[in-house]
């Protein structure tokens, strides 16, 4: 089992680092450019290409049954979904089998609203709660992955 980071937005990389640890689990810094990673041979940093899905593209590729990808991307979530992983985003919020359908409609919705024109405002800041629902959700992640059967 790894942890992902679609890491060029992510404002939880340190409580990712962490959790993993904690639990003694490789982690995966994905991004288009340098990121400064902590000194622990648990921890790679990956740089692609520049692009808009390069980072995406590369961690749908790299990840397997098991691992968990922390993302906001919903496309990527359902990709990792597909081959058996886990994703969940910085705020705390699980996609899941069940979610990640109605999560690519609103995606779709609200692209379609920009497309016209329309401001919708954004996402709105990221707080501390968020921090910690994803604190909770990381680590429910990681024992769900340990407790799942092993191809």
């Amino acid at each position: 089992m790894r942890i992902f980071i679609d890491a060029d937005a992510c404002p939880v990389k340190d409580e990712v680092y962490r959790v993993a640890a904690r639990y003694g689990l490789r982690t995966v810094v994905v991004s288009n450019r340098f990121i400064h990673i902590p000194p622990s041979p648990l921890i790679e940093r990956q740089i692609v290409e520049a692009g808009p899905d390069a980072a995406d593209d590369w961690i749908a590729a790299e990840a397997e049954a098991g691992d968990i990808v922390v993302t906001n991307d919903i496309p990527l979530a359902e990709r990792v979904l597909k081959k058996a992983g886990q994703a969940i985003a910085p705020n705390g919020r699980l996609f899941t089998a069940d979610s990640i359908g109605q999560a690519l409609a609103s995606r779709a919705i609200m692209e379609h609203i920009r497309s016209t024109g329309e401001m919708t405002g954004g996402p709105k800041p990221f707080a501390r709660a968020d921090r910690s629902r994803f604190l909770q959700a990381l680590d429910e992640a990681v024992r769900r992955s340990r407790r799942a059967p092993q191809p």
